[in-house]
């Protein structure tokens, strides 16, 4: 018996890996987070599985159905929103596993961040205006931050912010990234990416709150701060430059 974490992706159901829309097909038990993760995903569960929403459970009681599972012998998809890696609370039940001797595998995921990128049809890293991106939140009830990991910290490097779980925020965001950034600094808000009623706003930091004031946005959006979000006269890579030698690309 083998419980499997599979990152469900952002939400629309043809956005997860052939690994994981297999792994769902052959476990005979499936956990799935409801509040956050798309029911269309069980679509691939087979006949008679039995299906778990565990948005009203705790962790308690979440591992009392992976020992059911074990004891009853059987494999176990436990479906969760975006990718593994990031804020999506495997690691205690991992840690529960690991105590029990029950195996798991893990199965990445598209990523949110990554899917409302796509959304706004942009690329975020763009040539000599942004080369790095910053995943952080802000602190909350479920999970507090690090002192040192501040939006003001991240933002003195200039680089694209994803700023999730942080909707109830925005405010503070602001606040802290207009002196670094500057009024005029793009902002894009994308809620629910890839459901049927995806949102997007886009402004910059001086009027963003009152878009969302104007069209409220409650939960599961990903804000984006940063100069590449409106870049257009950029310098182009060398990538593909024709003067530009690499191992794969043999000119005379």
């Amino acid at each position: 018996m083998t419980v499997h974490f599979i990152g469900a992706g952002p939400g629309a159901a043809d956005l997860i890996t052939v690994r994981g829309r297999d792994l769902i097909g052959k476990c005979p038990v499936c956990l799935y987070a409801g509040s956050i993760v798309s029911p269309d995903l069980l679509q691939y569960c087979p006949r008679g599985a039995r299906i778990i929403d565990t948005a009203p459970m705790s962790l308690d009681e979440i591992e009392a159905e992976y020992l059911r599972a074990a004891n009853a012998g059987q494999d176990v998809a436990r479906l969760h929103s975006g990718d593994l890696s990031v804020w999506s609370a495997v690691a205690e039940q991992i840690r529960r596993l690991e105590k029990h001797g029950i195996p798991y595998t893990m199965t990445p995921g598209v990523p949110a961040f990554a899917a409302a990128a796509s959304v706004l049809g942009r690329e975020l890293t763009i040539p000599a205006v942004a080369q790095s991106l910053v995943l952080t939140r802000v602190s909350g009830r479920a999970s507090p931050m690090p002192n040192e990991e501040t939006l003001s910290k991240f933002a003195a490097t200039g680089a694209t912010l994803a700023i999730h779980l942080a909707i109830h925020a925005l405010d503070q965001i602001v606040s802290e990234l207009t002196p670094l950034y500057g009024a005029d600094c793009p902002v894009a808000i994308v809620a629910k990416a890839t459901w049927p009623d995806e949102r997007i706003l886009r402004g910059t930091l001086a009027d963003i709150e009152a878009k969302v004031a104007a069209e409220p946005i409650e939960r599961t959006a990903i804000i984006f701060v940063g100069r590449s979000l409106a870049s257009e006269d950029f310098r182009e890579s060398s990538l593909y430059d024709p003067a530009y030698q690499r191992r794969f690309r043999e000119r005379r």
